[in-house]
């Protein structure tokens, strides 16, 4: 019974931890919709996988990830900002991997509406987003 609470209060802090992120994205001009959420073969790790809709020039600041991320645009063009990198574009159908704890930051650059499909591959139990200060 103990364990079953356990693992019950690490779902809801993952959970709780996905939900500041979602609401702070909704409130800047980015929509979600939650694809998938599962258990890896690895211990201790999941995959999720969530859509991302900004609107014309519509941005989600720096935050960082317990693991990585792999953005796939669908549609549009969004401009990804790593660190102190310079920033990079990426247009339909263009990927791009950041590293775990990379802090980083994404906006809609283009005058039309942009989506991208977000893997996340992260450690359980850890907020899925740390903002930068």
């Amino acid at each position: 019974m103990k364990t079953l609470q356990a693992i019950s209060a690490v779902v809801l802090i993952a959970t709780a931890g996905f939900a500041i992120h979602v609401m702070q994205a909704q409130q800047s001009g980015v929509m979600h919709t939650d694809v998938l959420q599962h258990d890896l073969g690895i211990p201790g790790r999941e995959v999720i996988q969530v859509r991302f809709d900004f609107a014309p020039g519509a941005a989600f600041g720096f935050h960082s990830h317990p693991g990585v991320e792999v953005a796939y645009v669908l549609e549009g063009t969004l401009e990804y900002q790593l660190g102190g990198k310079p920033p990079v574009t990426l247009n339909t159908g263009q990927a791009l991997f950041i590293p775990a704890g990379a802090f980083h930051a994404a906006k809609n650059v283009s005058s039309v509406n942009a989506v991208e499909l977000v893997t996340y591959i992260v450690e359980k139990g850890q907020p899925l987003v740390v903002l930068a200060n």
